[in-house]
């Protein structure tokens, strides 16, 4: 099967080339990331998930996030993480927030989605229709 066949004027490209490329930023023990990876497995749409307890979220991706959501909206202040490390009166800056939430996975709301340029936070199932066109 081809999305595009040669006498349409373009290039065969056969359909399992042009799979929707989702990325999932989170952790096994989130139930949010777990009902983002079921509502993707449901639709058949191959995603590729980035467990931050095992391998944590680059500097560059936190900071797509943090430009887009802000620094604030990545920390999950209800955590128990949060509280365990005694962050309630916390006032760090921006870069101090980004190394923190790459040192600890457990104080990012999860989970963090990414379908090219396009970013959500948390669970987010209408944008997530979006783009699957469903």
């Amino acid at each position: 099967m081809y999305r595009v066949s040669p006498d349409q004027g373009g290039p065969a490209v056969p359909s399992y080339l042009c799979l929707v490329t989702i990325q999932i930023f989170g952790t096994k023990k989130s139930p949010e990331t777990r009902g983002a990876l079921r509502f993707f497995a449901e639709r058949r749409t191959a995603v590729h998930f980035v467990d931050l307890q095992e391998r944590p979220a680059s500097p560059g991706e936190l900071r797509r996030f943090a430009q887009k959501f802000g620094v604030g909206q990545l920390v999950d202040r209800e955590s128990r993480r949060f509280g365990e490390l005694g962050l309630r009166s916390a006032a760090y800056g921006e870069e101090r927030w980004l190394a923190l939430l790459a040192e600890e996975p457990l104080l990012l709301r999860q989970p963090l989605v990414r379908h090219g340029a396009a970013l959500t936070l948390g669970p987010a199932l209408e944008t997530w229709k979006g783009w699957l066109g469903k």
